[in-house]
């Protein structure tokens, strides 16, 4: 086993481990990867000689005086994301395309020291929550493989729950990066839209799509989203985090007794799998015993707007994205994928109208209930099912996990993944959610009451 020298990083205020032998610290990673035989959680993997050089210059360049916060870091990007190079396939292989650049997310923590081991599975064309609909084979849950990994970042999660690479990218247009992240025990962040930009990514629903980081470390995964943070002239809808006159984000700062809302009552969380209600509470009290204070609210308005996002003309977004390649290449796509997208098409444009009126009228009542708090606090999603449940009810499934994850950026809400103990062997996971540019508090609030 490699070791590693504890080095301290200009410029944050964490430590990052530094191999003391790159290469013996790569050839370790890969042996572990072969060991674990799960084939199905990559689609495209680097030579090891090749990542070996790369974090062999990256350590030189430390060692040399310069200050690369992400140095060590041996990273996954879900294959929606451009890595120049390697073939970009939205997990669909007749829509493949090979990048001359970098996304701009990967390009800053390139740039940060990150060296990228591979391209990861994932749910084709970001659609799903379950990690089952790709033709590179359906994602096994890390350590429970009679279970789905979540979705749609499916492969990014197991290979940092298998301890393949130290953290890993995702996208989050409906919980895709939350769940798989709950689902494995992991930190999963949710940056608010528009920070993170998205040139260089496939577009699910291009308004909507927000890239994500995970990892096992909460200092880890919210380095690797600040990495990423700041607007790029490639994509129109990056924005900057506002700052006060001082430098810093209005909004943030959390009180000594954070108040997080909760459901009015446990009724309105509604179905949940067998001890998830329990695992709720438990993490619930625990944040009360740490010194938040609780809310009780109302989750209507909210559960509404998650509804609009696939069963509204909302879903049309998804067949502008790539409707055209699914039309043609019909045979290419995996079936259930096909039908979301297809199924999309002949909406009729007064509908959108009359849906975007609706969602403002839900998004003033959601920003009444959220007035006042530092954060919600809910659990992730609602069941972690078997392989065999997803293939019995591909859509019922699917859309019973985004209970709690759909409405967040369809609000403009950020949003953050936080592992909470255990259920009968499974991870189980909840969740802060709070307003736009509310990043740092979240993981403030996380590091207060619920870490």
């Amino acid at each position: 086993m490699s070791t590693t020298t504890t080095a301290a990083t200009p410029g944050t205020n964490r430590v990052v481990p530094l191999p003391d032998d790159p290469r013996a610290h790569v050839a370790e990673r890969y042996a572990r990867l072969a060991a674990a035989d799960r084939p199905e959680v990559w689609i495209t993997l680097r030579p090891e000689a090749e990542v070996a050089d790369e974090l062999v210059a990256v350590v030189g360049r430390v060692r040399g005086g310069e200050e690369l916060p992400l140095a060590g870091v041996l990273l996954a990007v879900k294959d929606n994301i451009d890595v120049a190079g390697l073939p970009t396939t939205a997990a669909c292989p007749a829509f493949a395309y090979r990048p001359g650049r970098d996304a701009v997310a990967v390009a800053r923590l390139r740039a940060a020291g990150a060296v990228v081991v591979g391209k990861t599975n994932l749910d084709q064309f970001a659609t799903g929550l379950v990690g089952t609909r790709s033709p590179y084979g359906a994602v096994r849950h890390a350590t429970h493989p009679d279970r789905v990994s979540g979705g749609s970042s499916s492969g990014s999660a197991v290979a940092v729950a298998l301890g393949l690479v130290d953290a890993a990218l995702g996208t989050d247009t409906a919980g895709s990066g939350r769940v798989p992240a709950a689902f494995h025990g992991l930190w999963g962040v949710k940056p608010t839209k528009g920070t993170v930009p998205a040139t260089g990514v496939v577009p699910a629903c291009r308004t909507q799509d927000v890239v994500t980081a995970m990892a096992a470390d909460l200092d880890l995964a919210r380095l690797v989203a600040t990495t990423m943070t700041g607007p790029d002239a490639g994509d129109p809808l990056s924005r900057p985090v506002p700052t006060g006159p001082l430098g810093s984000v209005p909004g943030t700062a959390v009180a000594s007794a954070p108040r997080l809302g909760v459901p009015a009552t446990t009724a309105d969380l509604g179905e949940l799998a067998p001890g998830w209600a329990e695992a709720y509470e438990a993490a619930v009290a625990r944040a009360f015993a740490a010194g938040a204070v609780a809310v009780p609210v109302d989750l209507a308005p909210f559960l509404a707007v998650a509804r609009m996002l696939y069963e509204s003309t909302f879903v049309a977004e998804r067949y502008a994205a790539v409707g055209a390649f699914v039309d043609a290449h019909p045979d290419a796509v995996d079936p259930t994928v096909g039908r979301i997208i297809g199924g999309a098409r002949d909406l009729p444009a007064w509908r959108l109208f009359a849906d975007l009126e609706r969602l403002d009228a839900l998004r003033a009542v959601a920003d009444g209930v959220l007035a006042g708090l530092d954060a919600l606090l809910l659990p992730t999603t609602t069941q972690h099912p078997t392989l065999a449940a997803v293939a019995a009810d591909p859509v019922g499934v699917n859309t019973a996990l985004g209970r709690f994850t759909n409405f967040a950026n369809l609000l403009d809400l950020a949003a953050l993944a936080v592992p909470a103990g255990r259920v009968d062997g499974l991870p189980f996971g909840v969740q802060l959610v709070g307003p736009a540019f509310s990043d740092e508090r979240l993981a403030a609030v996380a590091r207060t009451v619920l870490a």
